[in-house]
This record gives C-alpha cells, sequence and structure tokens, in this order.
C-alpha cells in the first residue's frame, strides 16, 4: 500500500505525535476524572513534569481508533502542571498545562489552541450551584466581561485574543488563570479532507490541524498493519 500526501505550506510544523486530553479543559476541580489521548501510538505512557511517568496508565491504558489513551480516576492538587508523553524514538509531544484546584470556580477553556477566525466560548463553572449566576470575565487581571450565563464567546478569534483568563462569580470565589492559546489557520483543506477520508476520521473544520494529525497518526498505524 502507497500512500502520498500533498501538504501546503504552513508556519508552523504538524507534529503527528498529537497529545489531547478529555474533557477539553485545563482547569480541573479535586477528584475528577481526567483521560489523556496519545495519538499514533499503541501505548500511552502520559509524563508529568514533577513526577515523572503516570503509573497509573500501566492498567487503564487502552486502544483507541488513532492510537491509545491513559485515564487518571482522580486528580489532585498536586497533580497540577504539565503533561506529555513520548514515543520510544523520543519524540516528545506537544505540552499539556492542567490546573487542579480545592476551589469552586474554575474557567472551562480549550486545552488545544483555537485557530484564528473561529469562535471560542469561555465559561465559568461553578462546583455548587450550576445555573442562575453573574460570572465575570478577566484578562491579564483586567476585567473585560460580565455575563449572566457564566458564558462568553469570542467571535472570530485573532492572535491579540491570546493570554491568559481568568472567571469570578459572586459570592462563589474566583477560578486559576489559564492561558489561551490560539493558532494561525491553514487553509489546507483539500489536504486535510482527502487525509481524513483515507484515515476514515472526521474532519472538525473547528480544529483543522488536530484533524489533520488525528487523521494522519490513523494512517500511520493502518499501513503498519498492511
Amino acid at each position: 500500500m502507497t500512500l502520498v500526501i500533498l501538504l501546503c505550506t504552513h508556519d508552523q510544523k504538524v507534529n503527528a505525535v498529537s497529545f489531547r486530553i478529555s474533557p477539553n479543559r485545563l482547569q480541573f476541580f479535586e477528584y475528577e476524572k481526567v483521560t489523556f489521548y496519545c495519538e499514533g501510538v499503541v501505548y500511552c505512557q502520559v509524563v508529568h513534569e514533577v513526577k515523572g511517568k503516570i503509573k497509573s496508565c500501566n492498567r487503564t491504558n487502552k486502544r483507541t481508533p488513532t492510537g491509545s489513551s491513559c485515564t487518571i480516576s482522580n486528580v489532585y492538587l498536586e497533580d497540577s502542571g504539565e503533561y506529555w508523553y513520548e514515543t520510544e524514538g523520543g519524540t516528545r509531544s506537544n505540552i499539556i498545562n492542567i490546573t487542579v484546584t480545592a476551589g469552586s470556580v474554575i474557567l472551562e477553556s480549550p486545552a488545544i489552541p483555537v485557530i484564528e477566525e473561529g469562535n471560542v466560548t469561555l465559561c465559568c463553572r461553578n462546583k455548587v450551584a450550576s445555573s442562575n449566576f453573574m460570572a465575570e470575565f478577566y484578562k491579564y487581571g483586567r476585567h473585560i466581561h460580565s455575563s449572566s450565563t457564566g458564558n462568553m464567546t469570542i467571535h472570530r478569534v485573532s492572535k491579540s485574543d491570546e493570554g491568559l483568563y481568568k472567571c469570578s462569580i459572586s459570592g462563589g470565589g474566583e477560578s486559576p488563570e489559564s492561558w489561551l492559546s490560539v493558532r494561525v489557520r491553514c487553509w489546507c483543506w483539500q489536504d486535510c479532507i482527502t487525509l481524513a477520508n483515507v484515515a476514515g476520521t472526521e474532519l472538525n473544520l473547528d480544529y483543522p490541524l488536530e484533524s489533520f494529525q488525528i487523521a494522519l497518526a490513523s494512517v500511520k498505524l493502518k499501513l503498519k498493519q498492511v
């Protein structure tokens, strides 16, 4: 089986060693469950910047259509920090920096970069109350938005929207800060669509580069099985 892939010119290198997290956010309450996905490998050995290799991966590792996954059933304060995984050849994936809090408020912002000109919604989440509260949003500590729904949507995102965000709820407290990352849009739609069709994966146009990485990882696994 021979596969020829034509790629568009892009100012960022496509990393086939793709690493993502579910739920897709950077902040978590203590005791929540977190699952890491390692694309393109059969064993997901996740590494923490302080703890080193995550031991729970030995018993929670599962195969996925595009790679494998590792689950931490309950996260604690000391689980905050940078995570990544490395292939047997030493290639390191992208880094995901999560924050675990004992507080009652978190900011739900995407763990993967937002694509320029797309929309992104930040959600201020209260551990106790699920509705009927006023949320305030801040960027670099400066108040930027008030919401009675707890959400703030940024339309047609640009690089200027990148930065540190947090939120607060009256009587509920304040969330930690998290970095919102914005990535330059890649216009190689036809290449992405073609590869997704070959891989049998779904193309998410809101996150084309991430979809491309997943499709590429899936094709690589299929080629290994030929």
